[in-house]
C-alpha cells in the first residue's frame, strides 16, 4: 500500500500556491485554505494590480520626460502653443484593467492547481495542533484537516494608523485604491517606503498633484543611498512636494478633502490621502502559539533557513514570517519547505542572493550585499558606478537619469552585489543575480558579449573598471 504524505497549506499567496505545485509533484496530497482567493494578496491587491498601475503610468513619464527630445508632439487642433501636450488617463477604466487582470493572474494559478491535482478550500484556516487544521468555509461549513505537515503562509495587512483609519473614499490603504473611479486632485502620501513610493510616483505621473510625507530624511530609507537620491531629484524635478523628517499623528476627513496632522503641528490639506505605513502579519487567532509556532514581538512567525517553525511539522513563508517582503522570497521559502518536509535535495534561503525592485520610474533594482554594508565594514568590496548619461542607447531613448553600480572582492573580483536605476532595471538586474548566485568574477562578466547599443552595456563596462592586473 503506497503512503501519501498529506499537506495543509493555509495562504493560497506566492508562497502557499508555489508550495502546493511542489508538493503534489513530489506526490504529497495537497489542500490550500485561502479566504481571499488563489493568488492572495500579492496577486489580488498587491504586486499585480500595483505593477499594473504603474504600467500605465510609466507610458505618461516615458512620454512626458522625452517626447520633445524625440521630436514627437501632440495636436489636437487648438491654435496655439502648448505648454504641455494634452494627454491624461481615465481612471475608471485603468482600474478595471488593473483588477481584470489581477482576476484573471488568479484564475490561471486556480486552473494549474487544479491540473496539478491540488484540493481548494475557500474559507479561513485555524491550526489545532501541529498535525490538523480546521477550515471554516465561506458557506460556513466546518472541515477538520488532518495532515503530516502544515505551512502557514497567511501574508499581512496594511498597517492602521491610530487617528488615521482607512474610510476607503478619502483615506485610503494601498488595497483600497483600486475603487477609485475619477483621479485625485491633490493626493497626500503618508509614508515614503517601497509602497509609499511607488504609488506617489505612479498618481504623479498620471496627473495628480503629490505630496509625499516622509519621517525620515529622505524617500526609501532602506535602499541604496544614490538610488533614493536620483529618484527623490526626479520626484522633485517632475513637480512632487516631498517632505523629510515629517511623521504624520493623524488624518481627518472633512467632507470632499483630508487634512493630515503633522507632529510638528504643520497641517497639509488634499483631496485624498494614501496611508503607506507598512504592514502586521496575518497571523492572530489561527492558534499558532498553542500548537507550538513561536510568534515574534510584532506578531511574525520566526522560522529558520528551510522555512521551519518551531512546531514540528509546521513550516511558513512569505510576509508573515517577516523575512523577506517579497513575492519571490515567499515562493523560494514556500518551495524549500516542501523539499526539505518531502525529502527532496534543498538549498536553505540566502538572503544574500536575492535580487529586489522598486517599481518607481526610474526603476530601482538590486541584489546582493548593499552600499550601506559595504560603507560599515560588514564586507571589503570595491566599487565602480556608472552613469546611464554615458550609455549610448539611453542617449537614443532620451534618458538622463540613473547608474549603474557593481560591488566585487578585492583579491578574487567576484561579484557580491550591485544596484541598477534605470527604467526597466527589473529585467536589467537579472545578469548581476546570476553573478552573485553563481560566484562569477568581474572579468568573467566583462568577457561576456553585450548587445551594441544596449543599457546591458554598462553593467559590462562596470565590470571591465573593475578589472585588475594583479589578478590576471
Amino acid at each position: 500500500m503506497t503512503c501519501v504524505t498529506r499537506i495543509v497549506i493555509v495562504g493560497g499567496g506566492p508562497g502557499g500556491y508555489e508550495a502546493a505545485l511542489v508538493a503534489a509533484q513530489l506526490g504529497a496530497e495537497v489542500t490550500v485554505v485561502e479566504r481571499e482567493g488563489v493568488g492572495g494578496a500579492a496577486v489580488l491587491t498587491d504586486c499585480v494590480p500595483s505593477k499594473t498601475l504603474i504600467a500605465t503610468a510609466e507610458v505618461m513619464t516615458t512620454f512626458a520626460d522625452s517626447h520633445a527630445e524625440l521630436g514627437i508632439y501632440v495636436d489636437d487642433g487648438t491654435p496655439g502653443t502648448l505648454d504641455r501636450p494634452i494627454v491624461g488617463v481615465d481612471l475608471d477604466v485603468v482600474n478595471k484593467r488593473v483588477l481584470e487582470l489581477a482576476q484573471a493572474q488568479s484564475v490561471d494559478i486556480a486552473n494549474g492547481l487544479r491540473r496539478a491535482g491540488v484540493e481548494m478550500l475557500r474559507g479561513t484556516g485555524r491550526l489545532d495542533g501541529p498535525r490538523r487544521v480546521v477550515a471554516t468555509l465561506e458557506d460556513g461549513t466546518v472541515r477538520s484537516l488532518e495532515a503530516d505537515a502544515i505551512l502557514v503562509s497567511t501574508g499581512a495587512t496594511p498597517r492602521v494608523l491610530p487617528g488615521a483609519e482607512p474610510d476607503g473614499e478619502r483615506i485610503l490603504d494601498w488595497k483600497q485604491v483600486y475603487a477609485l473611479t475619477e483621479l485625485p486632485r491633490e493626493l497626500i502620501v503618508v509614508g515614503s517606503g517601497v509602497t509609499g513610493a511607488e504609488f506617489a510616483g505612479a498618481y504623479q505621473a498620471l496627473g495628480s498633484k503629490v505630496t509625499l510625507v516622509s519621517s525620515r530624511d529622505r524617500v526609501l530609507p532602506g535602499e541604496d543611498p544614490d538610488a533614493a537620491e536620483v529618484l527623490e531629484g526626479v520626484f522633485k524635478r517632475r513637480g512632487m512636494r516631498v517632505m523629510s523628517r515629517s511623521r504624520a499623528e493623524r488624518v481627518e476627513r472633512c467632507g470632499d478633502s483630508v487634512i493630515v496632522h503633522l507632529q510638528d503641528g504643520q497641517t497639509l490639506e488634499g483631496s485624498h490621502c494614501l496611508m503607506a505605513v507598512g504592514a502586521v502579519p496575518n497571523t492572530t487567532d489561527m492558534g499558532l502559539e498553542e500548537s507550538g509556532v513561536f510568534l515574534k514581538e510584532s506578531g511574525h512567525v520566526r522560522v529558520d533557513r528551510v522555512s521551519r517553525t518551531t512546531a514540528n511539522g509546521v513550516y511558513a513563508a512569505g510576509d508573515c514570517t517577516g523575512v523577506f517582503a517579497l513575492a519571490s522570497v515567499a515562493a523560494m521559502q514556500g518551495r524549500i519547505a516542501m523539499y526539505h518536509m518531502l525529502g527532496d535535495a534543498v538549498s536553505p534561503l540566502d538572503l544574500k542572493a536575492v535580487a529586489s525592485n522598486v517599481f518607481t520610474d526610474p526603476e530601482i533594482a538590486t541584489c546582493g550585499y548593499s552600499q550601506a554594508a559595504i560603507d560599515s565594514g560588514e564586507i571589503d568590496a570595491h566599487t565602480v558606478k556608472l552613469p546611464l548619461s554615458r550609455n549610448p542607447r539611453a542617449k537614443m531613448q532620451g534618458i538622463h537619469d540613473g547608474f549603474v553600480k557593481l560591488f566585487c572582492r578585492p583579491g578574487t573580483g567576484i561579484v557580491v552585489g550591485g544596484v541598477v536605476v534605470a527604467p526597466r532595471a527589473s529585467e536589467l538586474i537579472h545578469a548581476v543575480s546570476l553573478a552573485v548566485d553563481l560566484h562569477l568574477t568581474v572579468d568573467q562578466i566583462a568577457s561576456a558579449f553585450t548587445v551594441y547599443p544596449s543599457l546591458s552595456g554598462s553593467l559590462a563596462e562596470a565590470a571591465r573598471r573593475l578589472h585588475r592586473r594583479d589578478r590576471v
